[in-house]
């Protein structure tokens, strides 16, 4: 199974990302305007987490910009400008890591924040694209309401369901690969168990923020662990023979098979996605964007989980022969 791939050394950017699981896009255009930002935003002393709330409002106010036809009079105008708005979310988006790797303020829930945006700026998105669509309904019978219904039924699902799983997947992925990489310290693998220790430590009356966040996050991250029993088989594996010490070899035969499907989980967080609601905002087909979520990237979301699955069940299966 195994693929040729380049040694584990070197696989850092510059932007303090593993190579690995970068896109070609961020590295060459989000990263580097993303970290003029950083700087910027760091001779003012500015915490990240300031620039991920920043990231958040611009994701909602480009949401009301979609709501407008393209081909209506300076509708067109105001798709352009929810492009760039969405794009300068991004970018902030990108600038909050940086700069919390850059002056070292990282925390627990800048990482619950800046996983929390994307799905915050699309849920807004959803809902100014139905709304755009729900406009040309014709309304004179019942027709349009069940037509109306139907289609919020499906961004719903789409939205609440497969969306979030499509993304919490790809994160989860990503950081299983960096696990392996770089080790527990060079990713943000975290487990249910542990997240609910400290919510539950957490009081409502002093902590209600930090609380509250957490509240998502242990959901979040037992939905991640619910979608891969294989990896949780594996890694329980794992961790009762090799403790904290996994051998080298395993780590770059791992990363060898779970190489390929960095590119899938790239598709499934922001740049794809992005682009396809740009197209077909700007030439007025912003069903198209809702196909192409439901068909394309579910399709792309069950094809990557199959394969993932598939590895680490090759892998458990694989240690669990060798000591027996």
């Amino acid at each position: 199974m195994s693929h040729s791939v380049e040694p584990i050394e070197n696989k850092t950017n510059l932007y303090g990302k593993s190579s690995d699981t970068e896109e070609w896009l961020d590295i060459v255009f989000t990263r580097p305007i993303g970290l003029m930002w950083a700087k910027f935003f760091n001779l003012f002393g500015t915490h990240p987490n300031v620039i991920t709330v920043l990231s958040i409002l611009l994701g909602i106010a480009s949401a009301c910009f979609f709501y407008y036809d393209a081909d209506t009079e300076n509708g067109l105008v105001y798709n352009i400008i929810g492009v760039f708005l969405l794009m300068w979310a991004n970018f902030y988006d990108s600038a909050d890591g940086q700069l919390a790797r850059m002056t070292g303020k990282k925390s627990q829930l800048g990482r619950i924040l800046d996983g929390s945006a994307g799905d915050i700026w699309f849920f807004c998105i959803y809902l100014a694209v139905l709304l755009r669509i729900a406009r040309h309904f014709d309304y004179s019978d019942a027709v349009g309401y069940v037509c109306l219904s139907v289609l919020f039924c499906v961004m719903a699902v789409n939205g609440f369901y497969f969306h979030a799983r499509q993304c919490a997947l790809a994160d989860y992925y990503r950081n299983i690969h960096l696990f392996f990489v770089k080790g527990q310290t060079g990713c943000e693998l975290d487990n249910s168990v542990q997240q609910q220790q400290i919510y539950d430590k957490a009081s409502w009356r002093t902590d209600f923020i930090w609380k509250f966040f957490l509240w998502f996050y242990v959901r979040y991250t037992r939905t991640q662990e619910h979608l891969t029993p294989q990896f949780q088989r594996l890694i329980q594996t794992i961790r009762s023979i090799y403790g904290n010490s996994i051998p080298q070899a395993f780590r770059d035969e791992f990363r060898s098979e779970s190489l390929p499907l960095m590119k899938w989980t790239n598709i499934l967080t922001f740049n794809t996605r992005a682009v396809a609601l740009y197209i077909s905002c700007l030439i007025d087909l912003p069903w198209l964007y809702i196909a192409f979520e439901i068909f394309v990237m579910n399709a792309i979301f069950i094809y990557m989980r199959y394969r993932h699955e598939s590895v680490c069940r090759h892998f458990a299966d694989k240690i669990e022969n060798d000591i027996h």
